[in-house]
């Protein structure tokens, strides 16, 4: 069974070997601290019961900061990434939010491929920007409130 839930901060654990064993974004530390900033919520997409994926954005005023997006390895290109990304712009559009912003490394273009198919547009470049020195995209989808 597929389903949508919360994720507080005392699963934190999950969070970081998630991360950990796919795309290695924060420390246990930078998790922490990202549970702490006022306006983030985090959803997973659970797979019985299993966390196969997380979406971490921050609400600000009246848009949201996609922070943090991940399917685990072998659960891509099965439909889970689609059905995470459509509750988060659901969730969004229910809180009446404005658009919805995220960076991605111009070097990543399955993900720069998977936001396209949501209508996510190429606003500006953030030039090297991550570790690896590569740039990022900044990229927004205009959403339609209720």
């Amino acid at each position: 069974m597929l389903s949508i839930k919360q994720i507080y901060e005392n699963d934190i654990d999950l969070c970081y070997e998630l991360d950990s064993n796919t795309i290695a974004l924060w420390s246990k530390k930078q998790w922490a601290k990202e549970f702490k900033k006022k306006g983030i919520k985090v959803f997973g997409i659970l797979l019985s019961n299993l966390v196969i994926g997380i979406c971490v954005f921050h609400v600000v005023c009246d848009e949201a900061q996609i922070n943090f997006f991940v399917v685990n390895h072998k659960y891509r290109k099965k439909g889970f990434g689609t059905y995470l990304m459509d509750n988060l712009i659901k969730e969004c559009e229910n809180l009446n939010l404005s658009r919805l912003i995220l960076e991605v490394s111009h070097n990543n273009s399955i993900a720069d491929k998977f936001y396209s198919r949501f209508d996510f547009c190429t606003v500006g470049i953030r030039r090297n920007y991550y570790k690896d020195g590569s740039d990022a995209l900044l990229k927004e989808k205009k959403l339609t409130s209720k």
